[in-house]
Protein backbone atom coordinates (compact mmCIF):
# COMPACT_ATOMS: atom_id res chain seq x y z
CA UNK A 1 0.00 0.00 0.00
CA UNK A 2 3.16 2.39 0.29
CA UNK A 3 4.29 1.61 -2.67
CA UNK A 4 1.34 2.80 -4.40
CA UNK A 5 0.94 6.01 -2.19
CA UNK A 6 4.29 6.69 -3.35
CA UNK A 7 4.02 6.01 -6.91
CA UNK A 8 1.20 8.23 -6.72
CA UNK A 9 2.68 11.05 -5.77
CA UNK A 10 6.08 10.49 -7.60
CA UNK A 11 3.77 10.59 -11.02
CA UNK A 12 1.65 13.54 -9.59
CA UNK A 13 4.94 15.48 -9.04
CA UNK A 14 6.38 14.86 -12.58
CA UNK A 15 3.15 15.79 -13.79
CA UNK A 16 2.05 18.95 -11.99
CA UNK A 17 6.54 19.82 -13.05
CA UNK A 18 5.50 19.46 -16.99
CA UNK A 19 3.02 20.94 -16.33
CA UNK A 20 4.50 24.30 -15.42
CA UNK A 21 7.45 24.05 -17.96
CA UNK A 22 4.75 23.74 -20.39
CA UNK A 23 3.27 27.04 -19.13
CA UNK A 24 6.49 29.10 -18.57
CA UNK A 25 7.28 27.89 -22.49
CA UNK A 26 3.71 29.57 -23.66
CA UNK A 27 4.81 32.93 -21.74
CA UNK A 28 8.11 32.63 -22.80
CA UNK A 29 6.62 32.61 -26.63
CA UNK A 30 3.84 34.91 -25.80
CA UNK A 31 6.55 37.94 -24.69
CA UNK A 32 6.68 40.43 -27.27
CA UNK A 33 8.79 42.30 -28.17
CA UNK A 34 8.07 46.23 -27.37
CA UNK A 35 11.31 47.82 -26.68
CA UNK A 36 14.87 48.31 -28.92
CA UNK A 37 16.31 48.72 -25.86
CA UNK A 38 19.33 46.29 -25.98
CA UNK A 39 20.10 47.36 -29.98
CA UNK A 40 20.18 50.93 -29.48
CA UNK A 41 22.94 50.19 -26.31
CA UNK A 42 24.92 48.16 -28.48
CA UNK A 43 24.81 50.96 -31.69
CA UNK A 44 25.89 53.59 -29.13
CA UNK A 45 28.66 50.97 -27.50
CA UNK A 46 26.90 51.35 -24.30
CA UNK A 47 25.96 48.54 -21.49
CA UNK A 48 22.91 47.98 -19.49
CA UNK A 49 25.61 47.79 -16.32
CA UNK A 50 26.61 51.67 -17.41
CA UNK A 51 22.55 52.74 -18.08
CA UNK A 52 21.72 51.00 -14.46
CA UNK A 53 24.28 53.12 -12.86
CA UNK A 54 23.16 56.31 -14.67
CA UNK A 55 19.46 55.75 -13.96
CA UNK A 56 20.19 54.32 -10.44
CA UNK A 57 18.75 50.97 -11.43
CA UNK A 58 19.84 47.30 -10.30
CA UNK A 59 21.35 45.48 -13.60
CA UNK A 60 19.19 42.82 -13.09
CA UNK A 61 15.93 45.29 -14.17
CA UNK A 62 18.40 46.53 -16.73
CA UNK A 63 18.60 43.31 -18.45
CA UNK A 64 15.00 42.14 -18.07
CA UNK A 65 14.28 45.46 -19.74
CA UNK A 66 16.94 44.68 -22.66
CA UNK A 67 15.18 41.33 -23.04
CA UNK A 68 11.92 42.51 -23.24
CA UNK A 69 10.64 40.66 -20.02
CA UNK A 70 9.05 43.44 -18.72
CA UNK A 71 8.78 46.91 -19.50
CA UNK A 72 10.14 50.47 -18.40
CA UNK A 73 7.72 53.00 -17.57
CA UNK A 74 6.82 56.04 -19.32
CA UNK A 75 8.80 58.45 -17.21
CA UNK A 76 11.82 56.00 -16.99
CA UNK A 77 11.58 55.25 -21.00
CA UNK A 78 12.47 59.40 -21.65
CA UNK A 79 14.60 59.41 -19.39
CA UNK A 80 16.12 56.63 -21.04
CA UNK A 81 15.71 58.47 -24.07
CA UNK A 82 17.37 61.69 -22.95
CA UNK A 83 20.45 60.01 -21.23
CA UNK A 84 21.26 58.11 -24.62
CA UNK A 85 20.04 61.16 -26.80
CA UNK A 86 17.95 59.89 -28.69
CA UNK A 87 13.93 60.41 -29.42
CA UNK A 88 12.07 58.07 -27.13
CA UNK A 89 10.52 56.46 -30.25
CA UNK A 90 14.06 55.30 -31.27
CA UNK A 91 13.30 53.12 -28.15
CA UNK A 92 10.30 51.66 -28.98
CA UNK A 93 9.40 48.62 -32.00
CA UNK A 94 6.83 49.81 -34.18
CA UNK A 95 3.41 48.64 -33.69
CA UNK A 96 2.34 49.38 -37.21
CA UNK A 97 4.54 46.52 -38.79
CA UNK A 98 3.64 43.85 -36.34
CA UNK A 99 1.90 40.68 -37.66
CA UNK A 100 -0.83 39.60 -35.48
Amino acid sequence: MFIIILLKRVILFFLNKKSISLQKTSIIKRMERINRLKVVLVEQKRTGKWLAGILGKNEATISRWCTNESQPSLETLSEIAKVLNVDVRELLISSKNKHV
